[in-house]
């Protein structure tokens, strides 16, 4: 009895050990967001539609703003499926933190005096 409870542990620690692996490969996939991408902002101000150019290199982001604030460089980072990103326009910091699957982001906008929003996105 004692074999079958050892052997029942062993195929347990293994089928562990393998789903582990799987989950932390996952984890650390960095997801593509290069792209052009037409997002959709609620604010306490209202509604908007920019787009973010998104370069990017491994883990790091580069690009281009364009919307109601005007246009401006914009810069971040990736880890896996979630990404920040940060600009100045029109003397205000803007920050946009969220999640991606590559074709879809979503997530939240600090608009400093402006206040806190959401936003939602596609890729073209």
């Amino acid at each position: 009895m004692s074999k079958a409870i050892n052997l029942a542990v062993m195929v347990v620690l293994a089928v562990g050990l393998v789903m582990g692996a799987s989950l932390a490969q996952a984890a650390d996939k960095v997801v593509d967001i290069s792209g052009t991408w037409d997002l959709e902002v609620e604010t306490p101000s209202g509604t908007g539609n920019p787009v973010l150019e998104i370069k990017q290199e491994g883990n790091q982001l580069t690009g281009t703003y364009s919307g109601a604030f005007g246009q401006a460089p914009l810069k971040g980072k990736i880890k896996g499926e979630k990404f920040e990103v940060k600009f100045n326009s029109g003397g205000l910091d803007m920050i946009y933190k969220g999640k991606s699957d590559g074709t879809t982001m979503k997530g939240s906008v600090d608009l400093g005096q402006y206040g806190m929003g959401s936003f939602a996105g596609n890729k073209k």
